[in-house]
């Protein structure tokens, strides 16, 4: 073989290795896209599943009052984020929402007023609202305790913590005697006995029961 067919042979050689080169560049290219493709669709979907931070499942059964204070947020309006109290006549004021009745309204019901008028200027607007303090909700405790009076009511008030936030019982208090006086809607005022000392002994647990509004727990 001359050197001309040598250098011919060579060029071949060297033609087939470029192409297979390329051409094994060009599926890893199209793989390593198909890769981030697939990433970056499953980042969508995940994001589309997500809601919006804020949204809740809410407790329905708190009623806003006046001078309870209030968290309300819209998801990504920074500026209609606020902590505000209910005033006396009800109502609280928002920018963009202007006065709405907040009191004698569930928070989940204020999230949709609030909502309702916000969709002439946002297209989905996510609001929460959280009751950050009670000061409409109270109750009072009298009798043997450090330190009578009223306090507001927080949404899970215990007996035992009405009790403790009273200062405990003072000497000779009858911690067996201990009882609620509750008003009911028709009127009738009922008497729930709690008994101290059964209940730190793990007795009987299902009596340290919820303080509800306008309670008056005797600790005689």
């Amino acid at each position: 073989m001359n050197s001309n067919a040598r250098l011919s042979v060579r060029l071949i050689v060297c033609l087939l290795a470029i192409t297979s080169v390329a051409s094994a560049a060009q599926s890893v290219s199209t793989d390593a896209s198909s890769v981030v493709s697939q990433s970056a669709d499953s980042a969508s979907a995940q994001t589309q599943a997500q809601p919006a931070p804020g949204t809740k499942a809410h407790d329905d059964a708190y009623v806003i009052g006046n001078d309870d204070h209030l968290a309300i947020s819209v998801w990504k309006e920074p500026d209609l984020t606020k902590t505000i109290p209910v005033r006396s006549d009800g109502k609280i004021s928002l920018p963009l929402v202007g006065e709405i009745q907040a009191a004698g309204r569930t928070p989940l019901q204020l999230e949709l007023d609030i909502a309702s008028r916000l969709r002439n200027y946002i297209t989905v607007p996510e609001v929460t609202v959280i009751i950050e303090q009670i000061n409409s909700k109270k109750y009072n405790i009298m009798g043997f305790v450090g330190r009578p009076g009223t306090y507001p009511l927080t949404l899970s008030t215990t007996i035992m913590d009405a009790i403790a936030a009273a200062g405990g019982f003072k000497d000779f208090a009858k911690s067996k005697g201990v009882y609620v006086l509750r008003q009911n809607p028709d009127g009738a005022q009922v008497r729930l006995n709690f008994n101290y000392k059964e209940f730190i002994k793990g007795k009987n647990i299902a009596q340290n029961i919820k303080v509800e509004p306008q309670d008056t727990i005797i600790v005689p």
